[in-house]
């Protein structure tokens, strides 16, 4: 048999109890859908919270990886720009050497084609000096070796070595003061010619090669980045529409719950009665 005590309102005390536990639920069902977030702090879920947050410091060092490839991709694309258009130019250079090389040619015709030769071979200079991105230069002789970011943590590098494309360099081995006067001088810069033609194609085949693992690793990062975003999503991220839910039904216990307390209040003045 309960004991009807006007000290202690034990009914009461149970309905309180309830009260604010559905009150505590209740605060966290609506946190988690007005952040939309399931655990938005270390004290929802430290273990989870913790890896979250490693993998948000990841996905915010990625766009650093993302912005080095991007400007190692820019500054390959200039070089195998360039070393196509100098490739057309020796093309142009190897055609008008060939003509020299006629014998019934005169000296006037002969002179023409040598100056010609001359002014591509400037051509081929500027576009070396001017093959520059982010004050990185990588077909000029003594060009910069390019190192870009390759993953979050710094330690790992995607590099791509210079090749020298400079008249009088590695690869096009014949000099800026080149010239023929006879037919005999021609066939002899015919030859350092088509050496060099191979030379070029053959190093910007290289940074054909190059910009395409950069781009392939870039492409690589942006997925990456977008696994670990989702990866996060999945840790932390609310189900609202079943949060909605739990939403009505916690606030339909409240006023429940709030009845519940009101009658067991109310539950002392029946004992009045006794004595009237």
């Amino acid at each position: 048999m309960a004991l009807n005590s006007i000290n202690t309102n034990t009914g009461a005390l149970i309905a309180l109890q309830n009260l604010n536990t559905t009150a505590t639920s209740l605060q966290q069902t609506q946190n988690q859908i007005s952040t939309g977030l399931a655990v938005s702090g270390a004290a929802d879920n430290g273990a989870i919270w913790d890896i979250a947050q490693n993998s948000r410091a990841s996905i915010s060092s990625l766009d650093s990886v993302k912005q080095s490839l991007q400007r190692a991709q820019s500054t390959v694309d200039v070089a195998v720009s360039a070393g196509q258009t100098i490739s057309d130019i020796l093309n142009q250079i190897k055609a008008d050497v060939l003509a020299g090389t006629d014998n019934s040619l005169d000296t006037t015709s002969r002179t023409a084609l040598s100056n010609t030769v001359i002014a591509l071979i400037g051509q081929i200079n500027k576009i070396v000096s001017n093959a520059t991105f982010n004050n990185i230069n990588l077909i000029k002789t003594g060009g910069t070796t390019l190192s870009a970011l390759a993953n979050a943590q710094g330690t790992s590098h995607l590099t791509i070595a210079a090749v020298s494309l400079q008249v009088g360099g590695t690869n096009i081995t014949f000099t800026a003061s080149t010239s023929f006067s006879t037919a005999t001088q021609a066939n002899t810069l015919l030859s350092l010619v088509n050496t060099s033609i191979i030379n070029v194609n053959a190093a910007t085949a290289k940074l054909g090669t190059d910009v395409n693992a950069v781009t392939t690793h870039l492409t690589f990062i942006s997925n990456l980045q977008d696994t670990l975003t989702s990866g996060v999503g999945n840790l932390v991220d609310a189900d609202v529409a079943k949060e909605s839910a739990q939403l009505t039904a916690l606030q339909t216990k409240q006023q429940l719950g709030i009845q519940s307390l009101s009658i067991a209040n109310s539950s002392k003045n029946q004992l009045l009665k006794l004595f009237q």
